[in-house]
């Protein structure tokens, strides 16, 4: 098989979707891959690591497009769905159900599209883990830089000092990007609260951050709870569909002005009615005076650690496509088939077609 690795044109996008050593393996396997010039080069990526590893550079973002699987870290650019044929297959992260144009044109151009984020395997969504672990971390980071007074923030240094007490942030949602948010606040020393709606959940976040306060996630106490929240951080995941909004406009107004909102969830739309997608080169704006961080691709900043952690979830699937096909490779990882969110011009993955009120069509995988 021919696989292409494009470089990412998303803006502020430095991450990889192929490592040189899993471009080794593929070369081994007797696999083509075709890797554009300088792909790689944000995260630290050489050229001339790719043609050690027995990968042909391309010169072009065409002709890495022309492969018969193409691999990408974001959803494609609408530029980019011309480039696309009927029957290839694309293996990268897509989050359609907040992409209504994209869906559409991935859906028409006939290509087969495999989101990274719905592949499933146990209940879980392994491909999806690692850069939820990433913004979860990165949340507080930004979020603290954020509340700088010199960068428009309240002054409030998230772990206080002896005699001053912590600020307070307020965590909406007790997955991975829940869980690793409230573990870097608490590191800092700042008084963390979750919110989620699973008991069972919040018995394990108890016991793993036994600082953090949990507490169930309603309308009412999250009012209750924002006049005193410093940092807000939105991590609500519903998997393939449109983020709820969590918090209103008219909630948002009790916060105090300078105070920060980091929405993860904005890749999938947002949780909050203000928030909007932003870039890492112009990351925030002030909505009823709260500074909002929502860069679509946060992963993005730390782009070295964020390729190789991708890496080492994507390559097992990579190798299963491009040895066994679509099918044979969803017979051997049922979950695979989970990710499919387009094929034959039809959206498939149901949550996708809900999103955006139309039929959802059915994927046959004996004939994929």
């Amino acid at each position: 098989m021919i696989i292409g690795v494009p470089k990412e044109i998303k803006a502020g996008e430095y991450r990889v979707a192929l490592m040189p050593a899993i471009a080794h393996q593929l070369v081994r396997q007797g696999h083509e891959v075709l890797v554009e010039r300088q792909a790689g080069a944000g995260c630290g990526f050489i050229d001339e690591e790719y043609l050690r590893a027995g990968a042909r550079l391309v010169d072009s973002h065409a002709e890495a497009f022309a492969a018969d699987l193409v691999v990408k870290v974001k959803e494609p650019q609408m530029s980019e769905v011309a480039l696309f044929r009927p029957g290839q297959l694309l293996f990268t992260y897509l989050h359609l159900a907040a992409a209504r144009e994209l869906t559409l044109a991935l859906r028409d151009s006939g290509v087969t599209g495999i989101a990274y984020e719905s592949v499933v395997e146990n209940r879980r969504l392994p491909l999806l883990e690692p850069m939820s672990e990433i913004a979860g971390r990165m949340s507080v980071v930004v979020g603290a830089h954020w509340l700088a007074k010199s960068n428009g923030g309240t002054g409030v240094l998230l772990g206080g000092v002896p005699g001053v007490l912590p600020g307070k942030v307020c965590v909406l949602g007790g997955g991975t990007a829940g869980i690793n948010a409230a573990r870097m606040a608490q590191g800092l020393g700042a008084d963390v609260t979750i919110l989620e709606v699973d008991v069972e959940r919040m018995r394990f976040l108890d016991i793993t951050i036994a600082s953090a306060s949990t507490l169930y996630s309603s309308e009412a106490h999250l009012t209750q709870l924002l006049p005193q929240v410093d940092l807000l951080i939105g991590a609500v995941l519903v998997p393939n569909a449109r983020a709820p909004r969590l918090v209103t406009r008219e909630m948002l107004r009790l916060m105090r002005p300078g105070s920060v909102a980091v929405d993860i969830a904005i890749d999938q739309g947002g949780c909050l009615e203000t928030s909007r997608p932003t870039t890492h080169q112009d990351p925030v704006y002030v909505e009823e005076g709260v500074i909002h961080y929502c860069v679509a691709n946060m992963p993005g900043a730390y782009a070295r650690t964020a390729t190789q952690a991708l890496g080492n979830v994507t390559a097992p699937y990579i190798e299963l496509l491009a040895n066994h096909g679509l099918a044979e490779a969803c017979r051997r990882r049922p979950g695979l088939r989970e990710g499919v969110n387009v094929w034959q011009r039809q959206i498939v993955l149901p949550a996708v077609a809900q999103a955006h009120g139309l039929q959802a069509g059915r994927f046959e995988r004996a004939a994929a």
